[in-house]
């Protein structure tokens, strides 16, 4: 029995046969795997048949909320939304904070899973109990800000609206999943798959209370925790910049994503810094529901094409939709990103397939005739020009729309060389030539080169940059199991703890008060381990002749060293990536394919998964 925290149901939606039905949530399954990307995972384990194509009707969108969504919570406005990945072929998703992760919740659902496909283009609404499918016919081909408009104007500002833009309706395989003009989610083509099922918009509209085990010691130990918060040192620098002062930080640290990641500094830096946004565009904060230290940085772009209008950035949008693109001009960049938002594409992933292509073009892989435009670093013209064209897959852009994995296997003559990306997923903005252990984040990830599964390198600063040690996978692996794992499975945002120091310990409190569950972080970190596994095993099946390759970051930060800075002549050793990746391995309990054990799969409570495993014929270690 649930006595709080989580609803206890399940909504199941078939797009084809325009049923709907509601399960109860097996309260052994919520205890083992939280919500978010545990039961997510869990899901499309055990839901999904082995090799389903990703944009077939019987792959399952899911959205899943956690035990602590939508409480008065310090940042605990998220959901995560997830597929299987029709950009990596694996297992994909992406947590995105919105009213709708909230309104789902007091509609009474801890998961909306979403099959089949409608005959035309559609929205679903749900309200409480009740579900309505509605065409979508007159918002198909509309951005995601004027589709947006158009179902605020039907089902009010309150409501929680999930939706794809054009990129999603093309099935651009980076599309995402977007809510509330810029927040977007599910980098690994969720949007995609959205659009592959004809669904255009998701409306959520909840009436009831989320119920709490200990309601009142929830409020209580909730308000202690935004003060935490806000007093926080930092708080105030955060508020004024938020994740964009790492511009500056990178570049002192030859980390930032220099022309498709071949150089770790921008000489340009300073004019897409967190200081320059702060004095010159930034117009307002904005944040996730329940969240007191709000990071979206609001900026009216000055010229341009969108001069006039404003757009959500942080420092991911900015380093690889800047510097990655030797572009130094704050206003380009900015209407590159709210290009990306209307289109619904995910900005990292636009961002390093344009540097990609630029590259490409440069070296004479591709004519000026084939791509359509004369792109040059820098050059916010071109760069614009392209990105349309990849979000609306014109011309050259159908081949871009695949991601740099597929379009540098389809170049052949070497492009995948330079084609930055782990497992199919574009890398998010690190470079790593001087970075051993972020590289090791990148590769391990359980969707694909994401920093959200392991913001690793400051830590690894800290701990020496050349240190090639079994400590720092230790550490590795900690901050995979606090990241991956528990927060998005709770779900809640983490960046009140990385950026601000909000200490851990309040979440076993919360959890408790909101579901009566008693347990230590320890007793999280191991469930984060099991989750953790569960997607590694995802992968392994879907991917079969699994080696130890696809835990490997891109040939160009082995080869090529970086040119500039303190630490030119620099690039990754890989005797010494082998040694980390050999002690990652043991440590998770994996063989040296990167393929987990019997042993350790059981030793998980995932005898199923390694049964399975075995009876499509994947040979296992013990």
């Amino acid at each position: 029995m649930f006595e709080g925290g989580w609803t206890g149901r399940i909504l199941r939606v078939d797009l084809s046969r325009k049923k709907h039905t509601v399960e109860k949530l097996n309260p052994e399954v919520a205890s083992g795997y939280l919500g978010g990307r545990g039961l997510a995972a869990w899901v499309l384990w055990n839901e999904l048949s082995p090799g389903t194509d990703p944009l077939a009707p019987q792959n399952k969108l899911v959205l899943a909320t956690g035990p602590l969504t939508g409480f008065l919570l310090p940042s605990s406005g998220k959901m995560l939304v997830a597929a299987k990945s029709p950009l990596t072929n694996g297992y994909g998703d992406g947590n995105m904070g919105t009213r709708a992760s909230v309104q789902m919740k007091k509609a009474g659902y801890d998961m909306v899973v979403i099959e089949g496909k409608a005959n035309k283009p559609s929205l679903i609404h749900i309200s409480d109990d009740d579900l309505q499918y509605l065409s979508a016919e007159n918002l198909w081909g509309k951005d995601t800000y004027k589709a947006e408009e158009v179902l605020e104007e039907e089902y009010g500002t309150k409501s929680g609206i999930l939706l794809i833009g054009p990129g999603g309706e093309k099935m651009v395989k980076f599309a995402v999943i977007v809510s509330e003009r810029g927040r977007s989610g599910g980098r690994p083509g969720m949007g995609a798959v959205m659009g592959s099922k004809n669904l255009k918009a998701i409306i959520v509209e909840g009436g009831g209370e989320i119920p709490a085990k200990n309601p009142d010691r929830l409020r209580e130990i909730g308000r202690a925790g935004y003060q935490e918060v806000k007093d926080a040192s930092q708080y105030g620098f955060w508020i004024r910049q938020g994740t964009m002062a790492t511009i500056e930080w990178s570049n002192g640290n030859s980390v930032l994503p220099t022309c498709n990641f071949s150089e770790g500094i921008f000489e340009g830096w300073n004019g897409i810094s967190g200081e320059t946004m702060e004095k010159a565009y930034k117009v307002r904060r904005k944040g996730c529901p329940n969240c007191n230290m709000q990071c979206g940085n609001i900026c009216e772009i000055k010229e341009g094409p969108y001069k006039g209008q404003t757009t959500e950035v942080d420092y991911e949008n900015i380093a690889m939709l800047g510097s990655n693109l030797g572009m130094d001009s704050m206003d380009w960049v900015l209407n590159l990103n709210l290009l990306a938002d209307k289109m619904g594409v995910d900005t990292i992933s636009l961002g390093s397939t344009l540097g990609f292509a630029t590259e490409a073009y440069s070296k004479d892989m591709v004519s000026k005739e084939k791509l359509g435009v004369d792109i040059k670093w820098g050059d916010g013209t071109s760069m614009f020009e392209l990105a349309r064209k990849i979000s609306l897959r014109d011309g050259f852009g159908d081949h871009l729309a695949e991601g740099v994995r597929e379009v540098a296997s389809r170049l052949g003559g070497g492009a995948e060389n330079f084609a930055m990306h782990v497992k199919g997923l574009e890398i998010s903005a690190y470079d790593c030539h001087a970075a051993p252990g972020m590289a090791l984040a990148f590769a391990t990830s359980s969707i694909g080169a994401h920093h959200k599964d392991a913001w690793f390198i400051v830590w690894e600063l800290k701990m020496g940059r050349d240190l090639v040690t079994r400590e720092k996978v230790e550490r590795l692996i900690e901050m995979q199991q606090i990241r991956a794992g528990f927060f998005e499975s709770l779900t809640t945002c983490r960046l009140p703890w990385i950026e601000l120091g909000f200490s851990l310990d309040w979440y076993p409190k919360y959890l408790e008060a909101a579901t009566g569950l008693k347990l230590s972080l320890l007793d999280l970190y191991r469930m984060s381990d099991r989750i953790f596994n569960l997607a590694r095993a995802f992968w392994i099946r879907e991917n079969p002749g699994w080696t130890r390759q696809m835990d490997y970051p891109p040939t160009r930060w082995f080869r090529e060293p970086l040119t500039k800075g303190p630490l030119q002549e620099t690039k990754l050793s890989e005797e010494g990536y082998d040694s980390l990746l050999n002690w990652y391995y043991e440590i998770r309990g994996w063989d040296q394919r990167g393929i987990p054990r019997v042993s350790t799969l059981r030793q998980h409570n995932l005898g199923f998964v390694a049964d399975q495993l075995q009876a499509l014929n994947v040979n296992l270690a013990y």
